[in-house]
């Protein structure tokens, strides 16, 4: 399979949620670029808001993630407990 990817703005908000992707995906790579964190994992990459809500230290909604959104690769499956993505239909 290919590699799945989330890119999202470096900024503080962003460092919570990096923290949790490496918490729930093991074997996740964070590549660090200019202004942008780079996610990327084998078959799936999943945000959890549990685990984003224990790194920040209060609630937190998945929808959240989109105002730090540069780019994805992979099909995107969303409620309100997490954000995945998959090259799985």
């Amino acid at each position: 399979m290919s590699k799945v990817y989330l890119a999202l703005q470096d900024n503080d908000m962003s460092r919570y949620i990096v923290a949790a992707v490496e918490a729930d995906n093991p074997g996740v790579t964070v590549i660090y670029q200019p202004a942008m964190v780079r996610m990327e994992r084998e078959d799936s990459l999943t945000v959890r808001r549990s685990t984003v809500e224990a790194q920040l230290g209060q609630s937190w909604d998945v929808q959240e993630l989109h105002l730090n959104l540069i780019t994805l690769g992979g099909n995107v499956e969303e409620d309100d407990e997490a954000f995945s993505l998959s090259w799985v239909r």
